[in-house]
């Protein structure tokens, strides 16, 4: 027999959606009850009603019994991630299945609780998987409607010359845009988070809150400069000051790349140039992400000076690309990815050369590929 939805008096539309799953009735009500006050609370006594359930509507957090006929909860938690890959899901597990319970943390559990699971203890899980569902719907929006604002632009560049000069710039607006809106979207839920528990926690929480806020600052100032270049379609030089590149390239990888472990500097810890900060910030953010798209175990990077001439290496054992391939790429509009728009390299050698800097490529197909950066000598 399948329970009703449980709801009560102050029930709301914009209440968080969870899903009770479990065969036994009395577990199933007891902790639809619990979260009834506060959630918008539904049940499925099988797997199979569940997956029609999530294959209906959107649920924020869906909490699922291991243990249940005809489809057990690791089987259903497959299920579940192929129609939603966003959703909380919380197992429920006795002391016998805990073994289990870990194993469903592999296979894309976000948590497991001992059944039957503490009150408060359930009560604050929900609360925090809730708010991690709603942050990561909110990154699959932007995610999904940058890719449209992309082909979108792909499309009408394919319809007229792709050397015009406002429609490049468009599409590499979009383009460098992409990667440090996403990290605004991510850090702006984990500072919700933050915040909320800022009031009774301790000093070290709060340098967190601060370091996050600082993140999401430097991100959005990036997105300002690329935004106004568009804007104000101007072919005017920018303001040159001396830039450290290595302190750049190293918090290009921190705050966009989220301090990847497989990019890997060496070489010197301090090389200066003249240049635009933010223009070079933009192609550090492109060759680090074409080196891991390329699915690149180690990207290499090292500084050094030769005779006066600052020099920078990244090399990477990634896919790499064939002598036509290569042209093609750094000529531009032209790319193997799905969602990609072929301009990286292209918006790379356009701003070195803009510093007077030249960018060498050696690419092997199957290999990987390096890439050297020659900036002129310094006096």
């Amino acid at each position: 027999m399948t329970a009703e939805t449980v709801n009560s008096p102050t029930t709301s539309l914009d209440r968080p959606k969870v899903l009770v799953v479990d065969d036994e009735y009395g577990p199933r009500e007891s902790i639809a009850f619990t979260l009834g006050t506060e959630f918008d609370v539904d049940t499925a006594e099988r797997a199979k009603e569940a997956l029609e359930k999530v294959a209906r509507e959107e649920f924020s957090v869906i909490i699922l019994d291991i243990r249940m006929p005809e489809m057990d909860g690791i089987k259903a938690l497959d299920r579940i991630r192929e129609i939603d890959p966003e959703v909380a899901v919380v197992m429920l597990t006795g002391y016998g299945t805990l073994t289990t319970a870990q194993q469903a943390m592999l296979g894309g559990a976000n948590q497991y609780l001992r059944k039957p699971p503490d009150i408060e203890e359930l009560i604050d899980s929900v609360r925090r998987q809730a708010a991690g569902t709603e942050v990561r719907r909110r990154e699959a929006r932007v995610n999904s409607q940058t890719r449209g604002m992309l082909e979108q632009l792909k499309h009408e560049m394919a319809e007229v010359e792709t050397d015009v000069w406002q429609g490049r710039a468009s599409v590499e607006l979009v383009h460098d845009l992409a990667n440090p809106l996403t990290v605004m979207i991510g850090y702006a839920g984990l500072l919700q988070e933050e915040a909320a528990r800022l009031a009774g926690e301790n000093p070290d929480k709060a340098a967190k809150f601060m370091e996050y806020a600082q993140i999401v600052e430097r991100s959005a100032e990036y997105c300002h400069h690329l935004a106004e270049n568009w804007r104000k379609a101007s072919r005017r030089a920018a303001e040159f000051v001396e830039v450290d590149i290595v302190d750049l390239a190293r918090e290009m990888h921190r705050v966009i790349f989220f301090s990847n472990s497989s990019i890997v500097f060496s070489g010197l810890s301090k090389m200066k140039v003249k240049g635009s900060r933010l223009e070079l910030a933009r192609v550090f953010q492109n060759l680090f992400r074409n080196a891991l798209e390329a699915n690149a175990r180690k990207v290499m990077v090292e500084f050094s000076v030769e005779e006066k001439q600052p020099i920078v290496i990244l090399a990477d054992d990634g896919s790499g690309m064939n002598p036509e391939t290569m042209q093609k790429a750094l000529k531009g509009g032209y790319t193997t990815k799905e969602h990609g728009t072929g301009l990286g390299l292209s918006i790379c050698r356009h701003l070195l050369g803009s510093h007077g800097a030249a960018l060498g490529v050696e690419s092997v197909e199957g290999e990987g590929t390096t890439i050297q950066i020659s900036f002129p000598a310094q006096k």
